[in-house]
């Protein structure tokens, strides 16, 4: 949303922030109080997009045309397994089994390590990135993280060619979530 609302999420978003940083700072032995505890934040709409039947094809073909290799697996990645941006963007070679079909991510936004089955396709693009690369990350980065850290170039570039608005990353997560439960999968599944 742009206007008004993006920035009480912007708002939100900062006061999530700060309330972390002074509870680290609190378990690093600091004796002060919390100034962002008890400060209500502001409702926000939920967010229910996800890429529409008629939206794939176009989608699909704009990621077959990315030149970002790295980008465009990553995405592919992200929508087919339905994990979470950041563990795609940090997954490791070391936690994935392909011959299992199987990643285990090691600390989820829960704290709890996680095991996800790897759809063929999803292991037919991790053995062509593996034979292809000498780096400890699936999806490596020039940065000091040793990862790719933020693809907004691609994903803006993607989109354009699909004349798709208003998608982002996350909403791939969601795609995922929705179409499994248009087949009928089990809500606790689809959570899982």
């Amino acid at each position: 949303k742009v206007g008004r609302d993006s920035g009480r999420y912007a708002a939100n978003r900062l006061l999530a922030l700060l309330s972390k940083m002074f509870s680290v700072a609190q378990g690093w032995g600091w004796k002060g109080d919390n100034p962002a505890k008890g400060i209500k934040k502001f409702k926000e709409e939920s967010r229910e997009r996800f890429l529409e039947g008629d939206e794939m094809p176009r989608f699909f073909k704009a990621l077959a045309d990315e030149p970002n290799t790295i980008a465009r697996d990553f995405f592919l990645t992200s929508l087919l397994t339905g994990a979470r941006k950041t563990n795609v963007l940090m997954m490791r070679w070391a936690e994935i089994d392909l011959d299992k079909a199987r990643w285990r991510i090691p600390e989820t936004k829960s704290g709890e390590s996680h095991t996800l089955p790897l759809p063929q396709a999803i292991v037919e693009v991790l053995k062509a990135r593996e034979a292809s690369t000498e780096s400890e990350y699936v999806f490596p980065g020039r940065g000091k993280t040793g990862h790719m850290v933020e693809p907004k170039s691609a994903w803006r570039r993607i989109l354009n060619r699909a004349e798709i608005d208003d998608l982002r990353i996350h909403d791939l997560r969601r795609t995922l979530g929705s179409w499994q439960a248009a087949t009928g999968a089990n809500l606790s599944i689809i959570g899982k």
